[in-house]
This record gives C-alpha cells, structure tokens and sequence, in this order.
C-alpha cells in the first residue's frame, strides 16, 4: 500500500487511538439517551458529564475551570451560536455594530453576514502581514459594538493574533461588550485559557484535534449566563440547559474527551515537535518558494509557501500523485472561486494568492516525511515549470 504523508491538519485530523478506543467502548455498552431516567440514561449522562469536565479541562490547561461548556456539532455551529446568539439576545438600539478582522473563517463571516441583515455594522480591522491592527480596533470601538469577535490562530497563515490586548482595549471602552474567540486552529496547538485572552466566548471543535467530526463546544463565561445575554438559536427540546436543543452525540463526545485528555498530555511535546518540523521545512525550501512568515507571533503548525509561477491547485494534484496531501486553503471553502480573502488580508497579490498553498502539521508527522515533502515539491517545480 502506498505511503501517505498527510500535511493537511488544518483541515481534519485522524482519530487518536485513545478516541477509538473510548467511542468504541461507549458504541457497545451505553447507548442510552442522557435525558432519559432510566439506567441507561443515567449512565449515558455521566459518560456526558465526564467529557464534560475533560474538554473543560484542556481548555482551562488543567487549572479550575469557570463558566459553562456547551456541546454543539461542531465549530462552524459553535461561532453561529457565538455570533447570532448574542445578536438575538441584545436589544438593538442606537447603531449596533460588531468588530471582526478581515480574515475570519467563513463560520464567522456568513453568521455576520446575517447579522448585518439584521441591521448591526459589521467592521471588519486589516490584519497585514499577519498582525492585528489595534489602533483600527480602538477608532472602530463604539459604546454601542455589542460584540467584538476575533480568531485567535489564523487557519491559513498560521498568524497568531493578540487578542488578548484586542479584547482588553475593547473593555476599556464598551465594559459590556462580550469578545468572541474562534479558537478551533488554537485549541490544543498553543497554551492559553479563556481567561487569559480575555474571552467571553470561545468556539473549539474535535476533528482538529484527533477528536471525531461532527463534535464541537461552544465555552460561556458565567457573566454572559448570568446577564442572559446569549440565545439558543437552535430550539427543541432543551438540552445543554436550553441552549443547544437536540440530543447529544454521546459517542461523539466522549471520543472528543479523550482526544482532549491526550492533547493535554503532550501539548508541549507537541509545541516543540511542529516547531522542529517547520524548521526542517523552512531551510529545506527551493530558494524560489517563499514561506508566508507571519510578521508577529505564529503557530509552528501551519506554513504558507507561494509557488513561482505555479498554480496552486497544479501543485496540489501533482503532490497528490506523489502521495502528499496538502491544501491550497480552507477546506471549508476550497470549492468556492472566490478571491481568497485571508491571503488580500495578509497582503498578497491575487496572482500570488493562487499560486500559494498550505502545509499543516501534526504531533505524528515525522521527519521523514518532512524531508519527502521537499524532494517532491522540488522535482514538482522542475517538472511543473518545464511543461509550462
């Protein structure tokens, strides 16, 4: 069977064995309704609660946790929730407006862009280069900006945002603003709480992190419970205390858990690991493709590398071929024939944009497959460019 190297985490993960491992043992023995009385659903509801406190563990990086931790069925619902919610519940007056960046993933844009419809400003600050414009942020800020919603790790840059100085100068102006973060390309790649950015909001999801497609979270501060300044905005049968409706994914959930329990552990490991690898990357490239170095901080985990003259998408099947897997952006708007936003963001050309692609990295990625990678985009080139 041919070997696949795949470099395309950004996009999904594969199962950890840990989260086989318990998805099957629930598959089998606890296939109860956790809002059931009898038996079943007791013992359903407590596999619940202990995922519960696992995914609030890794998000708190083993200290005490606060607020509350809602399940949904995965990031892009968790940012809906997020976004949408706290539009419903706010009581418009005056000239509502939220604060985005320009680079968001579109789980955040199109909930946004609903938002507008209903008559709030969206603004969204340059992120060039990969840094944040904070003084864009202050001039924006506006007793009236109900929510300032900002990613924490961009998913095609690997830019890292300050958002903590973000969030903190949002306050400082509108105390009652709530901050959302998008921290599904964060989350277990790059040590940080919700307290510690500042956050209101966070959105996390499974499948980046070795957990099962399908499973995400959605973390509450305990203000915006308290003041109710959140609403469900899918409505049933009242589970996740009213604010998610819909019987939870049990075996999706608790395979989560322990995909959380695992990233945990060897976050650090991990940390080190990518940064090893990207190196190893980085001075391995043809002297003609430039890597997209974020000018601020940055996740090890994520590179773009601009191709000379080569389509990125070229490049992608002939990697493909080679049995690399790669991307030439987000898998969630892969299909679209859009102009890439994020990389205008970050300050290339549409000409560079199309010719520039993603490699994202993972705790079990060797280097072996790091230096294959090299050999195969090299001869690529060659090949690639002579058939042009």
């Amino acid at each position: 069977m041919e070997q696949i190297v795949y470099f395309d985490n950004s996009a999904t993960t594969c199962l950890c064995p840990s989260a086989i491992e318990r998805m099957e043992q629930i598959m089998h023995q606890s296939f109860g309704n956790p809002s059931s009385l009898h038996r079943l659903g007791v013992e359903a509801e407590h596999i619940l609660s202990a995922s519960r406190a696992s995914v609030m563990s890794a998000l708190f990086l083993g200290r005490t946790p606060k607020g509350r931790l809602f399940f949904t069925a995965g990031g892009t619902e968790a940012d809906n929730l997020a976004i949408l919610g706290c539009a419903k519940a706010k009581k418009l007056r005056g000239k509502p407006r939220i604060i985005t960046t320009d680079s968001e993933h579109p789980a955040v844009l199109n909930p946004l862009a609903e938002a507008e419809k209903m008559g709030i400003e969206i603004i969204k600050l340059p992120t060039t280069g990969g840094i944040l414009d904070l003084t864009a942020l202050r001039e924006a800020m506006t007793p009236d900006t109900i929510l300032v919603s900002l990613m924490l790790v961009n998913n095609e840059t690997g830019a890292r945002y300050k958002i903590e100085d973000a969030f903190r100068m949002a306050k400082a102006v509108n105390p009652d603003v709530i901050t959302h973060t998008d921290a599904v390309q964060g989350f277990l790649k790059l040590p940080f709480t919700p307290l510690s950015l500042g956050a209101d909001l966070v959105s996390i999801s499974a499948h980046k992190v070795h957990g099962p497609k399908g499973v995400g979270a959605l973390w509450v501060s305990d203000e915006v419970i308290k003041t109710k300044r959140l609403t469900p905005v899918i409505l049933g049968g009242g589970q996740e205390d009213g604010m998610r409706s819909g019987t939870e994914n049990t075996i999706g959930i608790a395979g989560f858990a322990a995909a959380c329990e695992t990233g945990l552990a060897s976050l650090k490991e991990n940390m080190k690991h990518a940064a090893a690898l990207r190196t190893v990357i980085a001075e391995g490239l043809d002297p003609e493709i430039r890597l997209n170095t974020p000018k601020g901080e940055y996740a090890s985990h994520i590179l773009s590398l601009t191709l000379p003259r080569i389509k990125s998408e070229t490049m992608l099947h002939y990697l493909s071929g080679q049995g690399i897997c790669v991307s030439s952006g987000s898998a969630c708007s892969s299909h679209g024939k859009h102009e890439n936003h994020v990389l205008a963001g970050f300050g290339l050309t549409k000409e560079e944009a199309d010719c520039t692609i993603r490699v994202s990295l993972c705790g079990s990625n060797k280097t072996e497959e790091a230096e294959h990678f090299l050999a195969a985009i090299a001869e690529g080139l060659r090949t690639l460019i002579r058939i042009k």
